[in-house]
């Protein structure tokens, strides 16, 4: 018989218990499993958000360079928002900065897909 935990019934539920926990020394009763899982998959999403932002970013830029006819305010402040985000992103994140090459790497492919995408043109 499965037993579901308060971690599968109510995730905002099972965080303020388990801060509960952490905050009153009671690390006997944590759940250390998920907690493992959460912290490693707060990790992940900033590397996830560092490489969104840059694909929105070079996306534009892409678009800023191929389609001079089109430019419009809106790129440039798409453009201006995303640099300044990834600024911030990577000043709240130091450790993430030996990973912006790769993660440029990864963007360029998203932001270049985007583009083809708006141009109605197939990508493999």
């Amino acid at each position: 018989m499965q037993t579901t935990t308060l971690y599968d019934q109510d995730f905002y539920a099972w965080t303020q218990q388990q801060t509960k926990l952490l905050r009153s020394g009671r690390f006997g009763e944590l759940d250390i499993e998920n907690l493992v899982e959460e912290i490693e998959s707060l990790g992940k999403q900033q590397r996830q958000e560092l490489r969104n932002r840059l694909g929105v970013l070079l996306g534009h830029l892409l678009k800023w360079y191929y389609q001079p006819e089109a430019r419009s305010k809106s790129w440039v402040y798409t453009i201006r928002e995303q640099r300044e985000r990834i600024q911030d992103h990577l000043a709240e994140n130091p450790s993430l900065k030996p990973y912006l090459s790769e993660a440029i790497g990864k963007s360029y492919r998203y932001g270049l897909r985007g583009c083809l995408k708006s141009w109605n043109v197939g990508m493999n």
